[in-house]
């Protein structure tokens, strides 16, 4: 399959923006893989890159002092802040390739299902040196990405492709993603500034525990 809907961050919001609602619907539950990796865990700041509608942020908001969540996308990030209304949290606007965040502050970051969103792979690996430049020494991150070990693919080898996203009503929106074979993930990792703890795949993902021992200076 080749992608055939324009991938640079403006498109990906304004798709993002356009359907945040009916996709908030349907992201009620946070990803099994969050609570483990989240337990016994703690930290001054957590932050959740491309937090959706944060419903990955409540978690952090449990084991930090401070969660954060930040998303392209202003549309989700309104429907985060309306959904918080038992823990406090932050919400910032941003890139994850450009973080706005300052170096070494960040104890646990999770970064789920929006790598794949990068058009590039020089991109998706400068935001995996992103996320090595923000956390703290001792931190650890949880990353995703949409694998060919889900059943929906036949490929064996990383891909490009648009998967439509259908709104009520009938109409369709397009979302590009590059789909991770698991040993291009590990590549990818491989070459970022991240030191990688463990990966492991799942429901049809590839998963990283990483941290920054060890980065490049």
């Amino acid at each position: 399959m080749e992608p055939s809907a324009v991938a640079d961050a403006a498109s990906v919001r304004a798709t993002y923006d356009r359907i945040a609602d009916h996709f908030s619907r349907t992201r009620a539950h946070p990803w099994p893989q969050i609570p483990s990796f989240l337990d016994g865990r703690s930290g001054v700041v957590g932050v959740a890159l491309g937090c959706g509608n944060g419903r990955h942020v409540e978690l952090l908001a449990d084991c930090c002092d401070r969660a954060v969540g930040l998303d392209l996308s202003r549309e989700l990030l309104g429907v985060a802040v309306e959904r918080a209304t038992d823990y406090d949290a932050d919400w910032v606007q941003g890139s994850v390739d450009r973080l706005p965040f300052a170096a070494d502050s960040v104890d646990i970051g999770v970064y789920i299902a929006t790598l794949h969103h990068l058009d590039s792979q020089a991109t998706r690996r400068a935001s995996l040196d992103e996320l090595a430049r923000v956390l703290a020494p001792g931190g650890r991150a949880l990353v995703s990405v949409w694998s060919t070990t889900h059943s929906t693919f036949d490929e064996t080898e990383g891909f490009d492709t648009v998967v439509d996203w259908t709104l009520p009503g009938g109409d369709t929106v397009p979302r590009y993603y590059h789909i991770y074979d698991p040993d291009e993930f590990e590549r990818d990792l491989a070459a970022s500034d991240l030191a990688v703890e463990r990966t492991f795949t799942g429901d049809g993902n590839c998963f990283a525990v990483v941290g920054c021992e060890g980065k490049r200076t």
